[in-house]
């Protein structure tokens, strides 16, 4: 299992997750998207959603060793999953989409953002500078109660304050900003499934639900759905919650 984590998080916010499924006998790896973790030194005008994807395809690759891999997103990182699937069906045994984006209809993430559904969104009041200049979505990293609410609603205070430390500056603009096609013969055979979380703040759950909405009208087969009561982080909040509704999926 192959975890893909979200906007300026990096695999470190997957530690609960990782020893819960080792616990049950379930390999998993959590990787850096490029310009995350210990990619984050890349020139963020040289990462795309296309580019991304790629090196998530050899990253799946390389872990299971040509073999299919349950791929697990959260947020952002559904944007690389999804373009990952359309570029190598056959990688995948499934995608698991937690809160995440999944942009099937072939729109880039911000053309969603102005959306009905996005109305509740508090991310926007956490970007910092100028995108333009910098090539990235920078987070005002100063601004730690916006930061828990729209991300560690329901987390412990302890663990958010130590996950805001670990924050990267933010994301490359390029990721959110591609739009890529998809379509039904190669990403829609891909089994899906989806945990949604109610009380997300970042990726509220009405947009959560068109995304999935969006999936099932090019996919093969309907998404397989799971519910949790949880705000945008439940690997923090309810990690045992969350590896439970994962397998379930599976």
């Amino acid at each position: 299992m192959i975890l893909v984590h979200g906007f300026g998080h990096a695999s470190w916010c997957w530690s609960p997750v990782t020893e819960r499924l080792a616990g049950r006998g379930v390999a998993s790896v959590a990787v850096d998207l490029d310009g995350h973790g210990l990619k984050s030194t890349m020139p963020a005008t040289s990462v795309t959603a296309s580019s991304a994807a790629a090196t998530l395809v050899e990253q799946i690759r390389r872990i299971g060793q040509g073999e299919p891999a349950v791929v697990v997103a959260h947020s952002m990182g559904g944007i690389v999953a999804t373009a990952a699937a359309e570029l190598e069906p056959a990688l995948f045994a499934r995608i698991v989409y937690v809160a995440a984006f999944a942009p099937a209809a072939g729109r880039s993430a911000f053309a969603y953002l102005g959306e009905p559904e996005f109305a509740g969104s508090l991310v926007a009041g956490l970007l910092t500078g100028d995108p333009a200049q910098t090539g990235r979505l920078e987070i005002d990293l100063t601004n730690r109660p916006a930061i828990r609410e729209a991300f560690y609603g329901d987390v412990d205070p302890q663990t958010a304050d130590a996950a805001i430390d670990l924050l990267s500056p933010g994301a490359p603009i390029g990721i959110p900003a591609e739009a890529f096609p998809v379509t039904r013969d190669r990403y829609g055979r891909v089994p899906h499934s989806f945990v949604t979380c109610a009380k997300d703040n970042a990726v509220p759950v009405a947009a959560q639900r068109r995304f999935i909405g969006e999936i099932d009208a090019i996919a093969t087969a309907p998404t397989r759905v799971a519910e949790l009561d949880t705000a945008h982080s439940p690997f923090l909040s309810r990690p045992d919650d969350l590896v439970g509704a994962i397998l379930d999926l599976c």
